[in-house]
């Protein structure tokens, strides 16, 4: 490993934690990044995972610090994430990752429609829409969004978050903490299957996870500040920027 690998990984890592736990989509840095220096695309995908996790871990611990969540939220939506990540990530360690480029980009497109258009949407929660017991559907989605987390991961976090505003009514900043709560859920399962099947660089994935616990923690304490309106222009931004990447390059 060259010596500039280790300044350059960490550095991204607290852009990827910062933009991971504020919004979504640190992945589509990160995995390009990990590529770059010299990973396959499965290790790619699996080296990230180790830092996801070190992420998530301390992204938790700020929300759950400050009252953001309880446990109890996360758990609900965690166990069919969780669930659908071991399956997704058993179908990427088989597979070359699949690019659903245009799928993705087409779904960014209609969230950024709605967070253009209906911005009261994302920032009032709606303590009527609180779910008291399971329903089906709610299962399924969060059962599918897992099998994607664990196959790519790249971009889900915007469809956590919908998913979240959409079907709990939370706002933007219960939303992202209950998120990085079901990401640090799955996220240690999936990098462990990874990990068995040979593709995971240990001192990429560490390296890069001192960076995202950095920016976990700077998000945290931003969000918790500047609230859901300041969160919907990041991620309007983000996504822009990933639907961009996605179609164009």
């Amino acid at each position: 490993m060259e010596w500039w690998y280790y300044p350059l990984l960490i550095i991204a890592g607290v852009f990827v934690g910062f933009l991971n736990t504020i919004a979504g989509s640190g992945s589509l840095i990160s995995l390009p990044l990990l590529i770059f220096l010299g990973l396959d695309p499965n290790t790619a995908n699996g080296t990230n995972r180790i830092a996801l996790f070190m992420q998530s871990v301390s992204a938790v611990s700020g929300f759950k610090k400050n009252s953001v969540f309880e446990l109890k939220e996360g758990i609900f939506y965690g166990i069919p994430a969780v669930i659908g990540s071991i399956i997704g990530a058993f179908i990427a360690v088989e597979t070359k990752p699949l690019v659903l480029n245009y799928f993705i980009g087409g779904i960014l497109i209609i969230m950024l429609v709605f967070l253009a258009f209906n911005p009261q949407r994302w920032i009032n929660s709606n303590e009527n829409n609180q779910q008291t017991k399971p329903k089906l559907w709610q299962f399924f989605v969060f059962f599918s969004l897992g099998v994607y987390a664990g196959f790519l991961q790249a971009a889900v976090g915007f469809f956590w978050i919908a998913a979240l505003v959409f079907s709990a009514g939370y706002d933007l900043v219960k939303a992202n903490a209950v998120k990085m709560f079901i990401i640090m859920l799955y996220m240690p399962i999936t990098a462990i299957i990874f990990a068995i099947n040979g593709q995971v660089d240990y001192k990429y994935g560490l390296l890069l996870g001192i960076g995202t616990i950095v920016g976990a923690r700077l998000a945290v304490v931003t969000s918790i500040k500047k609230g859901s309106p300041f969160i919907r222009y990041i991620l309007l931004f983000a996504i822009l920027a990933s639907a961009i990447k996605i179609f164009f390059f």
